[in-house]
C-alpha cells in the first residue's frame, strides 16, 4: 500500500517487540471519560504496568450501532459529563507525559470524527499522542477522505474484518489497512456471544493467506483462559466489555464512582495478561 504510516509507529514495534518474544499483545479497550474523564485517565495511566501491551480508549457516541448494552451504557456514562473528541485527546495527550512507549488506539464511529473534520482530527490525534484509529462504520471504499490524514500524520487506520468477510470482499479491505488486522470473531455486536477457539484459528489462518499484517482477534473474549486459548492462534486478543462492566459494576445509580473501582479493573487486567502472556509456546 502506498503512503502508509512509516514502519516506525509505537504499534509497528511493539509487534515486533512481542513477535520477537514468541507471545500475543493484550489489547484492552474501554471507554474515554467513562466513568468520568479523571477515573478513565487514572486506569489508562496504569494499564501498562498491568499489563497491557496496547490500549483501546472508545471515543463516546449516543449511536453506537456495533456495540452491546455494556459498551453502549459506558458511552452514555462519559456522554453524562458531555465527553466529547477534545476530551479524549486530552487524555492522551496527559498519558503521554509518562508513557511514550504503549500504542494508543481510537476507536469509534465516523459521524463525531465528520463533525471535527477529518484533517483537524488527524492533526490533534497525531498531536497527542494517537497511533492508530478504528472507525467502525467506515467502510474501505469511503475512508479516503480520513486515511490521507492519518496517512499523512503517521497514523495507522486499522479496519475489521468479520466471519462473514468473503475472500473476494478481504482484498478490499487489506488494501487500506495497516498496522494490524482486527477479525471480529463473533457475528453481531460486542459482549453478546463467545468467540469460538476453533473458528478463530480457521480464520486467521485465512486472514493470513490474504495478508502479511498482524492479527488481532476480538468480541467474544471475557476471561484470561478465553484471551489465552485464542491468542495463541492469533498476534494480539482484545477484550473490552468484561473491563467495560467492572467499570459499570463501580458506579451507583446516581453515578458515584466507588474508590476500588481502578483497583478492580486493574487487578482483571492483570489476570488477563497472566493469560495472553502465556499463549504461545
Amino acid at each position: 500500500m502506498t503512503d502508509s504510516p512509516s514502519a516506525t509507529t509505537r504499534i509497528d514495534r511493539r509487534m515486533r517487540k512481542l513477535k520477537g518474544e514468541g507471545r500475543p499483545a493484550l489489547v484492552t479497550y474501554f471507554m474515554g471519560g467513562d466513568p468520568d474523564y479523571d477515573t478513565s485517565l487514572s486506569i489508562m495511566r496504569a494499564l501498562p504496568r498491568a499489563g497491557a501491551d496496547i490500549i483501546e480508549l472508545g471515543m463516546p457516541f449516543s449511536d453506537p450501532m456495533a456495540d452491546g448494552p455494556a459498551i453502549q451504557l459506558s458511552s452514555q456514562r462519559a456522554l453524562k459529563h458531555k465527553t466529547k473528541i477534545a476530551d479524549v485527546l486530552a487524555a492522551v495527550k496527559a498519558f503521554r507525559e509518562t508513557e511514550i512507549d504503549t500504542p494508543v488506539i481510537l476507536m469509534g464511529y465516523y459521524n463525531p470524527i465528520y463533525h471535527y473534520g477529518a484533517q483537524e482530527f488527524a492533526q490533534d490525534a497525531a498531536a497527542a499522542g494517537v497511533d492508530g484509529v478504528i472507525v467502525v462504520d467506515l467502510p474501505p471504499e469511503e475512508s479516503s477522505e480520513l486515511t490521507v490524514h492519518l496517512r499523512a500524520n503517521n497514523m495507522h487506520m486499522i479496519f475489521l474484518t468479520a466471519p462473514t468477510s468473503s475472500d473476494q470482499r478481504l482484498p478490499v479491505i487489506l488494501k487500506e489497512a495497516s498496522g494490524f488486522v482486527y477479525y471480529v470473531s463473533i457475528t453481531g455486536v460486542t459482549g453478546t456471544a463467545t468467540a469460538n477457539e476453533n473458528a478463530v484459528k480457521d480464520a486467521v489462518a485465512r486472514l493470513r493467506r490474504h495478508t502479511d499484517l498482524p492479527i488481532a482477534v476480538g468480541f467474544g473474549i471475557r476471561t484470561p483462559e478465553q484471551a489465552r486459548a485464542i491468542g495463541a492462534h492469533c498476534d494480539a486478543a482484545v477484550v473490552g466489555s468484561a473491563i467495560v462492566d467492572i467499570i459499570a459494576k463501580g458506579v451507583d445509580k446516581d453515578g458515584a464512582v466507588d474508590r476500588r473501582l481502578s483497583v478492580n479493573v486493574l487487578e482483571f487486567v492483570k489476570s488477563l495478561a497472566a493469560g495472553v502472556h502465556g499463549a504461545w509456546p
